[in-house]
């Protein structure tokens, strides 16, 4: 996917088609109804929706309305690239089956078709309407052609000839220069000329390079207390005379196409599997057209020519007002003007890393003396994390390093961490999932230079993504060799720790530490067949146990012993444990559902969920951890780990969740959740007719508080409680 900071999607979302719906259609279950489920790609557009109301609420400043619109944008891009175009490859083949819900893939497209035009109206207004006005009145305008005075236009008429007209590639379609391939996501002109001399039209397709600013500085010299914004099309098209000259334009009018880049990769154990991924990058290039945006005042005959050559139908067809491509507003939501935007966040070191932090004790005595929960971003990710890695690496006691990299940044430390690991001579296992969608390219280009360094690189295991969040560290102390364990809910990306809300596991404790041995071991070698002591790994097992901690719940609550669910993820889609929850509800089971995204669940319905309650927490950070906690008739499982509870994260990746067994962290969990779920607390609530309600206002219409402004305070004020203990 275009990776955007701040993107609230993520890589947890937007997945194929072919990864989450299965063959078996819906699951009847004796006793339950047929439509207990809510669709998931309906559910994935309410998500999105929800973005979209933090982008129009005037409560939120402005620059970070702007981000959101932008983030609104790319979210949408991704799901027409990959969901839409999965279901339309599967009705094509004749491999459509029924979606979660059981119904025809076909009636599913036109019902995304109505809610997606629906959405991209509503989106298009709330910039012109509320953001657009509010930027401007803020001093941020974005500016059309015949709004600027003379001199304006005479000096962007400059630039455009210095810096922007020799990259220009103009295409011509006639009999000799057949329809040109429009890419996937390109913002695009098309253009209608006369030849002045024959009277013979022509008609042209103009591409806005992609290495030029989205919107242009009218004047450099302004200030940005002021400061004022032409988008790159508006530029072009009223220099159009200058790349046709002798010609009379007649027409010209933005459109941008969205294609299929739901890569499928077919694996062979005897093939290399960075070339058989890199072929596969390049089918993505080329794959056919699925959404065709146009400006609102694009005539018949050159939609006309669109359609014919693009080969799509009128129901893919968005005609929006200008401009096109929202989701270059990230350009302007990054202006540095912090009266603008949040209050800034500034994240703090773990209470339990702070003498590691300020002084020369390592990070493993700071382990040694109790395991550590880490909160980011409000707790430091390069204190913490990086630091256990970097660390690790000059450590001269440290022998082996072993870590799995799902999504990391361009210029990594932990990347750095491992080749500076190795080059001292120890021995560093990097698994690197390069099938990591749409962060392919980067991570083969990291798999080989840490092959270059000497680090033992490994793929993982044929048919299954490796998604679990996994360090090691094996150190010598005292003639003994101890294990020192990291296991996450986030990847190991120190830029985006700062974006995305995670939690994270340090401990030395030996049985993690063997779980993670054996877990890299079979890794790097073989298939996962064992069980692990204080790990639920999938594909076998993380299922299977998540399923018997419900059923003990529902045992617990018929029996009449304490029981409670509480469960924070990013999507919640399977219906096997959608199922189990609906049956621990009925059995007077409390379950608390904490969504970020996709929610398939239906909450508050008598007889079948009247005791499960689902909000949505959307704000300056991703929500982005998974946490799984079971009241255990007072004695309590917790888990944190990488898993949704979707179809591919249980059956088709391998997936790790780490019991924690702290009294302490267990009791920070539960406060998160109370925050969370607090009438008190900002939220979206989604009813029992499958309807999403933001509650953000008290009876007063005073804000509710937000959640992760005081898990930030809360986070500070045990810091400094620490220091001055």
């Amino acid at each position: 996917m275009p990776t955007n900071p701040g993107d609230l999607t993520a890589d947890d979302n937007v997945e194929g088609v072919d990864d989450d719906f299965e063959a078996t259609g819906v699951i009847n279950t004796v006793g339950m109804p047929d439509d207990r489920y809510l669709d998931r790609e309906l559910s994935w557009l309410a998500f999105n929706q929800r973005v979209l109301e933090l982008a129009e609420d005037p409560t939120v400043p402005v620059l970070e309305r702007a981000n959101f619109l932008a983030i609104f944008a790319s979210n949408l891009d991704e799901f027409f690239m990959v969901r839409v175009a999965g279901l339309k490859r599967r009705i094509l083949t004749g491999l459509a089956v029924p979606t979660n819900v059981g119904r025809a893939p076909a009636d599913v497209l036109t019902d995304i078709s109505a809610k997606a035009h629906e959405l991209q109206d509503r989106h298009a207004r709330a910039y012109r309407e509320m953001v657009s006005p509010a930027l401007a009145s803020a001093g941020v305008h974005i500016v059309t052609w015949d709004s600027l005075d003379e001199a304006d236009q005479f000096a962007l008429s400059r630039y455009f000839s210095d810096q922007i007209f020799p990259v220009l590639m103009p295409l011509a379609v006639d009999p000799a220069h057949p329809f040109p391939y429009i890419s996937g996501l390109s913002l695009n002109l098309a253009i209608r000329v006369r030849n002045t001399k024959s009277g013979t039209e022509e008609f042209a397709r103009l591409k806005m390079p992609a290495m030029l600013p989205r919107f242009i500085r009218v004047d450099a010299r302004e200030q940005l207390e002021s400061v004022r914004f032409i988008p790159l099309e508006a530029l072009i098209a009223n220099q159009l005379g200058e790349l046709f000259p002798g010609m009379e334009i007649l027409e010209h009018h933005a459109f941008r196409v969205t294609r299929n880049e739901d890569v499928q990769i077919e694996e062979d154990e005897t093939e290399n599997l960075i070339q058989v991924l890199e072929k596969g990058l390049l089918r993505r290039r080329f794959g056919p057209p699925i959404r065709l945006e146009i400006g609102e005042s694009m005539d018949a005959v050159t939609l006309d020519l669109l359609v014919r050559e693009l080969d799509i139908t009128e129901q893919e067809v968005y005609r929006l007002p200008e401009p096109l491509h929202l989701g270059g507003l990230f350009e302007i939501s990054g202006l540095k003007r912090p009266d603008l935007k949040f209050p800034p966040h500034v994240p703090r070191t773990a209470v339990a890393l702070q003498g590691s932090d300020d002084s020369d004790e390592s990070i493993f005595a700071a382990i040694r003396r109790q395991d550590i929960l880490l909160h980011h971003p409000y707790e430091s990710f390069s204190t913490s994390v990086q630091a256990f890695l970097e660390q690790a690496a000059a450590d001269p006691n440290v022998l082996a390093i072993k870590q799995t990299l799902y999504r990391t940044s361009g210029d990594s430390p932990i990347i750095k961490a491992l080749i500076s690991a190795a080059e001292r001579g120890k021995q560093v296992l990097a698994l690197v999932e390069i099938k990591a969608r749409f962060d392919e390219e980067a991570n083969i280009t990291w798999a080989r230079k840490l092959e270059k360094a000497g680090v033992h690189v490994v793929y993982g295991l044929v048919g299954l993504k490796t998604h679990c969040k996994l360090a090691l560290v094996i150190r010598q102390e005292k003639g003994q060799l101890r294990h020192y364990s990291h296991i996450g809910t986030g990847n190991y990306n120190p830029k985006t720790s700062r974006l995305y809300e995670d939690f994270g596991l340090l401990t030395d404790d030996l049985q993690v530490g063997k779980d993670l041995t054996r877990l890299f071991n079979e890794l790097s070698g073989y298939a996962i067949e064992k069980k692990f002591k204080r790990l639920l790994v999938a594909p076998l097992h993380l299922r299977k146990g998540l399923l018997k901690l419900i059923d003990q719940e529902s045992k617990n609550a018929k029996a009449g012993l304490r029981s409670g669910i509480r469960i924070k993820i990013n999507s919640m889609v399977d219906e096997e444990i959608i199922d189990a929850l609906y049956r621990a509800s009925n059995a007077g089971v409390p379950v608390d559902v904490l969504v970020r995204g996709i929610c398939s669940l239906k909450s508050g319905v008598p007889g079948l969920s009247e005791n499960i309650r689902v909000r949505s927490v959307l704000g300056r950070y991703l929500e982005h951890s998974r946490v799984f906690m079971f009241e255990g008739a007072g004695e309590p499982q917790v888990y944190i780990g990488s898993a949704d509870m979707m179809h591919r994260n249980l059956d088709r990746r391998v997936e790790a969740l780490v019991r924690l067994t702290s009294q302490e962290h267990q009791a920070e969990l539960n406060e998160m959740f109370d925050l969370a779920m607090s009438d008190a607390t900002a939220s979206w609530w989604l009813g029992s007719n499958g309807i999403w309600e933001r509650h953000h206002l008290d009876a007063k219409k005073t804000p509710l508080a937000d959640l992760q402004d005081t898990l930030m305070e809360n986070i500070s004020r045990r810091r400094r409680s620490g220091l001055n203990r």
